[in-house]
Protein backbone atom coordinates (compact mmCIF):
# COMPACT_ATOMS: atom_id res chain seq x y z
CA UNK A 1 0.00 0.00 0.00
CA UNK A 2 2.80 2.45 0.84
CA UNK A 3 4.42 1.86 -2.51
CA UNK A 4 1.15 2.65 -4.27
CA UNK A 5 0.73 5.92 -2.31
CA UNK A 6 4.34 6.80 -2.99
CA UNK A 7 3.94 6.09 -6.69
CA UNK A 8 0.71 8.10 -6.78
CA UNK A 9 2.46 11.04 -5.13
CA UNK A 10 5.31 10.82 -7.64
CA UNK A 11 2.80 10.81 -10.50
CA UNK A 12 0.99 13.83 -9.06
CA UNK A 13 4.25 15.76 -8.64
CA UNK A 14 5.32 14.91 -12.18
CA UNK A 15 1.96 15.97 -13.61
CA UNK A 16 2.12 19.25 -11.68
CA UNK A 17 5.64 19.93 -12.96
CA UNK A 18 4.74 19.21 -16.59
CA UNK A 19 1.42 21.07 -16.37
CA UNK A 20 3.09 24.10 -14.81
CA UNK A 21 5.55 24.32 -17.68
CA UNK A 22 2.74 23.90 -20.24
CA UNK A 23 0.47 26.47 -18.58
CA UNK A 24 3.34 28.95 -18.24
CA UNK A 25 4.39 28.57 -21.87
CA UNK A 26 1.08 28.10 -23.68
CA UNK A 27 -1.49 29.45 -21.27
CA UNK A 28 -4.52 27.67 -19.92
CA UNK A 29 -6.52 27.86 -23.14
CA UNK A 30 -3.82 26.32 -25.34
CA UNK A 31 -2.40 23.70 -22.99
CA UNK A 32 -3.73 20.25 -23.86
CA UNK A 33 -4.26 17.50 -21.31
CA UNK A 34 -3.18 14.90 -23.87
CA UNK A 35 0.19 16.61 -24.30
CA UNK A 36 0.63 16.94 -20.54
CA UNK A 37 -0.13 13.24 -20.04
CA UNK A 38 2.22 12.26 -22.90
CA UNK A 39 5.07 14.40 -21.59
CA UNK A 40 4.58 13.00 -18.09
CA UNK A 41 4.49 9.45 -19.54
CA UNK A 42 1.13 8.66 -17.98
CA UNK A 43 -2.21 7.75 -19.47
CA UNK A 44 -5.03 10.26 -19.72
CA UNK A 45 -6.90 7.99 -17.34
CA UNK A 46 -4.16 8.43 -14.74
CA UNK A 47 -4.31 12.19 -15.18
CA UNK A 48 -8.09 12.18 -14.73
CA UNK A 49 -7.72 9.88 -11.73
CA UNK A 50 -5.65 12.51 -9.90
CA UNK A 51 -7.26 15.64 -11.34
CA UNK A 52 -10.92 15.76 -12.27
CA UNK A 53 -10.37 17.92 -15.35
CA UNK A 54 -8.15 20.58 -16.88
CA UNK A 55 -9.44 23.23 -14.49
CA UNK A 56 -8.72 20.96 -11.51
CA UNK A 57 -5.16 20.46 -12.73
CA UNK A 58 -4.71 24.19 -13.29
CA UNK A 59 -6.07 25.02 -9.81
CA UNK A 60 -3.58 22.58 -8.27
CA UNK A 61 -0.76 24.26 -10.24
CA UNK A 62 -2.00 27.72 -9.20
CA UNK A 63 -2.08 26.67 -5.56
CA UNK A 64 1.46 25.33 -5.89
CA UNK A 65 2.64 28.61 -7.44
CA UNK A 66 0.87 30.70 -4.78
CA UNK A 67 2.45 28.59 -2.02
CA UNK A 68 5.93 28.87 -3.54
CA UNK A 69 5.62 32.63 -3.90
CA UNK A 70 4.54 32.97 -0.27
CA UNK A 71 7.49 30.82 0.84
CA UNK A 72 9.96 32.82 -1.23
CA UNK A 73 8.63 36.11 0.14
CA UNK A 74 8.98 34.81 3.68
CA UNK A 75 12.47 33.42 3.03
CA UNK A 76 13.65 36.72 1.54
CA UNK A 77 12.19 38.75 4.40
CA UNK A 78 13.80 36.41 6.94
CA UNK A 79 17.24 37.31 5.58
CA UNK A 80 16.95 40.70 7.31
CA UNK A 81 16.79 41.68 10.96
CA UNK A 82 15.23 45.13 10.67
CA UNK A 83 11.42 44.83 10.31
CA UNK A 84 11.32 47.64 7.73
CA UNK A 85 13.90 45.81 5.61
CA UNK A 86 11.90 42.62 6.04
CA UNK A 87 8.77 44.37 4.79
CA UNK A 88 10.40 46.11 1.84
CA UNK A 89 12.49 43.16 0.68
CA UNK A 90 9.50 40.86 1.12
CA UNK A 91 7.49 43.19 -1.14
CA UNK A 92 10.34 43.21 -3.67
CA UNK A 93 10.52 39.41 -3.56
CA UNK A 94 6.80 39.19 -4.23
CA UNK A 95 6.97 41.30 -7.37
CA UNK A 96 10.18 39.66 -8.61
CA UNK A 97 8.81 36.15 -8.09
CA UNK A 98 5.39 36.81 -9.60
CA UNK A 99 6.88 38.21 -12.82
CA UNK A 100 9.23 35.28 -13.39
CA UNK A 101 8.37 33.61 -16.70
CA UNK A 102 7.36 30.37 -14.97
CA UNK A 103 4.86 32.23 -12.77
CA UNK A 104 3.50 35.36 -14.41
CA UNK A 105 1.04 33.87 -16.89
CA UNK A 106 -0.30 31.46 -14.27
CA UNK A 107 -0.57 34.10 -11.54
CA UNK A 108 -1.46 37.27 -13.40
CA UNK A 109 -3.31 36.26 -16.54
CA UNK A 110 -4.95 32.86 -16.22
CA UNK A 111 -5.16 32.53 -12.44
CA UNK A 112 -7.88 35.10 -11.75
CA UNK A 113 -9.96 34.11 -14.78
CA UNK A 114 -9.72 30.30 -14.49
CA UNK A 115 -9.97 30.10 -10.71
CA UNK A 116 -12.40 32.96 -10.41
CA UNK A 117 -11.59 36.12 -8.52
CA UNK A 118 -12.79 34.86 -5.13
CA UNK A 119 -10.79 31.61 -5.27
CA UNK A 120 -7.71 33.43 -6.53
CA UNK A 121 -7.95 35.98 -3.69
CA UNK A 122 -8.48 33.21 -1.13
CA UNK A 123 -5.27 31.51 -2.27
CA UNK A 124 -3.44 34.84 -2.16
CA UNK A 125 -4.75 35.52 1.35
CA UNK A 126 -3.59 32.12 2.59
CA UNK A 127 -0.08 32.71 1.28
CA UNK A 128 1.49 36.09 0.51
CA UNK A 129 -1.18 38.24 2.17
CA UNK A 130 -0.98 36.18 5.33
CA UNK A 131 2.75 36.90 5.65
CA UNK A 132 2.15 40.57 4.87
CA UNK A 133 -0.60 40.88 7.48
CA UNK A 134 1.60 39.25 10.13
CA UNK A 135 4.49 41.60 9.36
CA UNK A 136 2.34 44.72 9.45
CA UNK A 137 0.65 43.66 12.71
CA UNK A 138 4.02 42.93 14.29
CA UNK A 139 5.42 46.30 13.23
CA UNK A 140 2.39 48.13 14.62
CA UNK A 141 2.63 46.17 17.86
CA UNK A 142 6.31 47.11 18.15
CA UNK A 143 5.45 50.80 17.66
CA UNK A 144 7.23 51.05 14.32
CA UNK A 145 4.16 52.07 12.33
CA UNK A 146 1.34 54.52 12.78
CA UNK A 147 -1.90 52.99 13.97
CA UNK A 148 -4.05 51.89 11.06
CA UNK A 149 -6.50 49.03 10.57
CA UNK A 150 -4.20 46.12 9.73
CA UNK A 151 -6.66 44.43 7.38
CA UNK A 152 -7.22 47.61 5.37
CA UNK A 153 -3.48 48.28 5.22
CA UNK A 154 -2.80 44.67 4.18
CA UNK A 155 -5.36 44.81 1.38
CA UNK A 156 -4.16 48.22 0.19
CA UNK A 157 -0.54 47.12 0.04
CA UNK A 158 -1.39 43.75 -1.47
CA UNK A 159 -3.47 45.46 -4.16
CA UNK A 160 -0.59 47.81 -4.91
CA UNK A 161 1.82 44.88 -5.16
CA UNK A 162 -0.49 42.97 -7.48
CA UNK A 163 -0.98 46.00 -9.73
CA UNK A 164 2.75 46.73 -9.73
CA UNK A 165 3.38 43.10 -10.69
CA UNK A 166 1.02 43.48 -13.66
CA UNK A 167 2.88 46.62 -14.72
CA UNK A 168 6.35 45.09 -14.34
CA UNK A 169 5.28 41.95 -16.21
CA UNK A 170 4.64 44.09 -19.30
CA UNK A 171 7.92 46.02 -19.12
CA UNK A 172 10.84 45.05 -21.37
CA UNK A 173 13.31 45.67 -18.52
CA UNK A 174 12.00 43.74 -15.53
CA UNK A 175 14.77 44.82 -13.14
CA UNK A 176 14.18 48.49 -13.94
CA UNK A 177 10.44 48.00 -13.45
CA UNK A 178 10.99 46.38 -10.07
CA UNK A 179 13.24 49.27 -8.98
CA UNK A 180 10.70 51.87 -10.11
CA UNK A 181 7.76 50.18 -8.43
CA UNK A 182 9.68 49.54 -5.22
CA UNK A 183 10.60 53.22 -5.10
CA UNK A 184 6.87 54.00 -5.14
CA UNK A 185 5.98 51.25 -2.63
CA UNK A 186 8.70 52.45 -0.24
CA UNK A 187 7.42 56.01 -0.55
CA UNK A 188 3.88 54.92 0.20
CA UNK A 189 4.98 52.95 3.27
CA UNK A 190 7.09 55.86 4.51
CA UNK A 191 3.84 57.63 5.34
CA UNK A 192 3.09 54.96 7.97
CA UNK A 193 6.55 54.94 9.53
CA UNK A 194 7.09 56.19 13.08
Amino acid sequence: MRRTKSEANETIQLLLKVARAQFAEKGYAHAALEEIADEAHVTRGALYHHFKNKQGLFLAVLELVQTEIGQRVEAEADRYVDPWDQLLFGCRAFIATVVEPRNKRIMLIDGPSVAGWESWREMDEQNSMNHLREQLALMQHQGMMKAAPVDALTHALSGALNECSLLVAQMPETDKGIEETMHVIAGMLQGFRL
